[in-house]
């Protein structure tokens, strides 16, 4: 990527370059404790192994919004932000029982081979990958202190990872509190903003402005841009967790179902249904184990009522006020240019 001009495929390989590097040694330091700690070091590299790289992109764009330049040493405070996503995965997985992530085994899923011998293997290997969760954010605070930026410009931004983590653990909470309980799209909406919106976008966009010196105007712009495009990126998640391409997505396409988890989707399919088809939805949702029928017949209920149009005109709606945030802001060519493509391929994608 040249200063100016974004790539995203050669930004991608930077940060992946610098996350394989610093998860590579960890991982080896792992198995020197002891080889039997080779599983575990195996999960932490599988963690990194594959992502969009949308956070650290965030991150970049909002230094270079504040008028920095291009710096390896910023690249790998950005990529920091890929680790607390990857913890947050592994957590995540973990917490929904999720058998496949990038059409491979869930690290709880790929743990179970360490712990056979263990007398309760499945309990075992979600206690190692909780572990792995655990130590995936240790590395992400240590590689962004590590970064080589200046002690002054991290101090700037160190606050906002206690908001991060804060934020990230309710939006969690929040989704597990809410799991079974009635359909209500507000409630629904905050889970994301929490879970997925303020980590995903805007906290990455502050902490790049922080440790360039963004003033209020901009860290207000980054937010105003940042929360409701995170929300649009969730809500396409929900979208593609039941109508996506499993083959795209590598994710379980009943996932949501099976956990009964509280998305936008599920919440509008049920503010739109009448008695009738509230019956209906309580007695495929009710069921242990939903199979192939019990889906399609969950997919068609919400098609009839068209609550996919109704999440895809919340996604445009989200992109759209994103976009006009940005363009209050009178960027330069290169950050608006780049935050307006983040922007599209956030909101836009099969996967």
């Amino acid at each position: 990527m040249t200063a100016e001009r974004w790539e995203p495929a050669a930004f991608k390989a930077r940060v992946d370059g610098v996350l394989r590097n610093h998860v590579a040694l960890e991982a080896e330091e792992l198995t020197a404790v002891d080889p039997a700690l080779g599983p575990v070091a195996d999960q932490l590299e599988a963690a990194v192994a594959d992502g969009k790289r949308l956070r650290a992109a965030f991150c970049y764009w909002g230094w270079r919004a504040a008028g920095q330049p291009d710096s390896d040493a910023l690249v790998r405070a950005a990529a920091s932000m890929e680790l607390v996503h990857a913890a947050a995965v592994v957590h995540d997985d973990l917490i929904d029982d999720s058998p496949l992530r990038h059409g491979r085994p869930t690290a709880h899923m790929a743990l179970r081979g360490a712990v056979e011998h263990h007398p309760r293997p499945a309990a075992g290997a979600r206690s190692l990958a909780m572990l792995v969760g655990d130590l995936l954010m240790s590395l992400a605070g240590q590689l962004f202190a590590t970064s080589g930026l200046p002690a002054a410009y991290l101090g700037r931004a160190r606050p906002l990872w206690a908001a991060l983590a804060r934020d990230l653990v309710a939006g969690e909470s929040l989704e597990i509190l809410r799991t079974g309980a009635a359909p209500d799209t507000a409630a629904s909406l905050k889970v994301i903003r929490y879970k997925t919106a303020k980590y995903t976008v805007e906290q990455p966009l502050l902490i790049g402005g922080a440790l360039a010196g963004a003033g209020g105007r901009l860290r207000e712009g980054c937010s105003a841009y940042g929360l409701p495009l995170g929300e649009a990126f969730q809500l396409r998640d929900d979208l593609l967790g039941l109508f996506g391409d499993p083959g795209a997505t590598g994710k379980a396409d009943a996932d949501d179902v099976r956990g009964h988890r509280p998305t936008t989707l599920l919440a509008e399919t049920w503010r739109l249904a009448g008695d009738e088809e509230r019956g209906r939805l309580r007695e495929l949702l009710g069921r242990r184990e939903p199979d192939g029928d019990a889906l399609e017949a969950v997919r068609e209920v919400m098609r009839r009522l068209k609550a996919p149009d109704r999440v895809e005109a919340m996604i445009t709606e989200r992109v759209d006020e994103a976009l006009r945030a940005l363009d209050g802001l009178n960027l330069s060519a290169a950050p608006a240019a780049a935050l307006t493509a983040l922007a599209h391929s956030a909101a836009v994608r099969r996967s």
